[in-house]
This record gives structure tokens, C-alpha cells and sequence, in this order.
């Protein structure tokens, strides 16, 4: 894709975006609206992609390489990833945080490390809630993904996609 067709694609998407927020201006602002749509709409696309790989490309069945075999729900993890981990990140620097003052390999770097947080939170969280609190799984992933989304939202805001240099050093 040329930059002049992903600069009309970032156009499309943020007019897009504007013309479903106009009924929500009044209960969150812009940049909330935007984090909301697109990580959702990216977690769409991640579930629907680790279902067609699961059921259709790896037919349930294990991977084998080489060096290790992998079960077909993690094999369909990573096929997943590798492509909602771009589309995120992509999604997040362009449409949702662009204004940021660091430079794309920095907020590349810092979105993959905050990635490899959620995904450890969640984990932790769920076994957290499901083996101490003995809450229900399906009940105890949606408080995870609360605590984790939040999480998230703010460090991506304060860290990963920094609009401004901090004061002092810190």
C-alpha cells in the first residue's frame, strides 16, 4: 500500500469514526470513542481469525515443526496475533494516539511490551478470580478483560503513544 493510499485509508477510517461518534460526544470524548471502536473492532478481527485458523486452516489439529509441536488452540493464537498485532498497532498510533512525539520503532517497541503485560494480566487475573474467588470462567474473563482494557487505555495514553515530552526527567 502507497502512502498516499494509506493516508486516504486513515481519512476514510477517522470520518468514518467522527460520523458514529456525533450521538456519544456528550457521554466520552474523541480519543476514548476511537480507543473503544478500534480495540474492539481489533478483537473482533482476532476472534474471528483464531476461529476460521482453529477450525478451518488448522482443522483442529496439532502443528508440527521441527523443533516443537503445538496444540492447534495456541497455533491459532499466534496466527491470530500476527495479524491483529499490526492492525492494532497501526490502529492505535494512527487513528487513536496520533500525536505522539515518539518515534514509530519506540512506540512499536512499547505497544509489544504492553501486549506481552495484557496477556500476562489476563492470565493472572482469570486464575486469580476462578481459583481463589471460585468465580464462575466465563464471568471471571469478563472482569479480567475490565481490569486489563483499562489498564491498557491508560497506559497506551501515558506511555505508549506519549503526546508530550514529561518535565524534570520524569
Amino acid at each position: 500500500m502507497s502512502i498516499a493510499q494509506s493516508e486516504i485509508l486513515k481519512v476514510l477510517i477517522e470520518a468514518l469514526l467522527d460520523f458514529f461518534y456525533t450521538p456519544f460526544r456528550k457521554i466520552v470524548n474523541r480519543q476514548t470513542f476511537r480507543y473503544v471502536v478500534c480495540g474492539g473492532g481489533n478483537t473482533l478481527l482476532d476472534i474471528f481469525l483464531y476461529f476460521i485458523s482453529y477450525h478451518f486452516v488448522l482443522h483442529k489439529q496439532i502443528v508440527h515443526t521441527p523443533i516443537i509441536s503445538i496444540s492447534p488452540y495456541i497455533a491459532a493464537f499466534l496466527i491470530s496475533f500476527v495479524i491483529t498485532f499490526p492492525t492494532g498497532f497501526l490502529l492505535m498510533s494512527k487513528i487513536v494516539f496520533p500525536g505522539s512525539y515518539l518515534k514509530g520503532r519506540v512506540q512499536l517497541f512499547r505497544y509489544f511490551l504492553l501486549v506481552i503485560g495484557c496477556i500476562i494480566l489476563n492470565y493472572v487475573f482469570i486464575k486469580l478470580f476462578v481459583e481463589s474467588f471460585h468465580i464462575y470462567p466465563t464471568i471471571a474473563k469478563i472482569l479480567a478483560t475490565g481490569f486489563v482494557i483499562s489498564f491498557s487505555y491508560l497506559t497506551q495514553r501515558n506511555y505508549t503513544f506519549q503526546a508530550e515530552k514529561r518535565r524534570n526527567g520524569t
